[in-house]
């Protein structure tokens, strides 16, 4: 009787998944933000609340939880950077999301820079005093990321088809329009004030950025699969 080998079932090519699983990096990103600022940190962070108070309160000069969310970078800052690769890979080819991808990558890396400028604890905000350096520099970098966000959201969509694109413009138009709310509400801090709702609003502009980062890392995954599969790839902008 002639022997029976078992015949291997195919796999996608390594490089493909080394790809995929720097992708996953973005949802990593994207479930390690909310646990570790809304779950834990909230957590630490005696009287605070979510609904009412910034995110960047639970990092505040002398808050109980900027320790461990400093902590955080150790996950946040790769992960970020490995999602950027991950996105620049999946390109291949196409300029606009390698663009998002080298956003991406540089933006992992520039979020360092929030270290050095945390929000005065809103229990140390003396009204009518002038702004600290420190709260100038994260009014500046609450405003680069803003910058860096919208960019990597408006190449991601130019280099993908329209589905995605009017995914992107609805993501766009939340983030603007909770970021126009929380903007307003900001002020509020130093004057000493009560913020209803600033946690709220806030949490809906990042929501809304993460999980872009998600969709993204999705699409550009069934991308591969479509392409390892020899089925047509899902339609790219004609420029990419």
């Amino acid at each position: 009787m002639s022997e029976v080998k078992a015949v291997p079932a195919p796999s996608a090519p390594r490089a493909d998944r080394l790809t995929k699983g720097l992708l996953a990096c973005g949802v990593l990103y994207a479930v390690t933000y909310v646990v570790g600022n809304d779950l834990v940190a909230a957590a630490m962070t005696r009287g605070y609340t979510r609904m009412d108070q910034a995110v960047s309160e639970l990092s505040a000069r002398g808050a109980a939880a900027r320790p461990f969310l400093i902590g955080m970078n150790a996950i946040w800052m790769p992960a970020m950077v490995a999602f950027g690769v991950g996105v620049w890979r999946a390109a291949r080819g196409n300029r606009w999301l390698r663009v998002t991808g080298a956003l991406l990558m540089i933006f992992g890396v520039t979020s360092l820079l929030w270290l050095p400028f945390p929000m005065t604890a809103r229990q140390d905000v003396v009204v009518g005093a002038a702004m600290a350096a420190n709260d100038l520099g994260h009014i500046g970098m609450t405003a680069l990321t803003a910058v860096f966000v919208l960019a990597e959201i408006a190449f991601s969509a130019a280099g993908l088809g329209w589905g995605f694109r009017i995914y992107c413009a609805a993501t766009v138009a939340v983030i603007l329009v909770f970021g126009a709310l929380t903007g307003a509400q900001a002020p509020h801090v130093a004057q000493g004030l009560p913020t209803p709702l600033m946690g709220f609003y806030e949490r809906g502009n990042i929501g809304a950025w993460l999980l872009w980062m998600a969709v993204l890392a999705v699409v550009l995954w069934r991308r591969l699969d479509a392409a390892g599969s020899g089925a047509p790839r899902p339609p790219t902008s004609p420029a990419g």
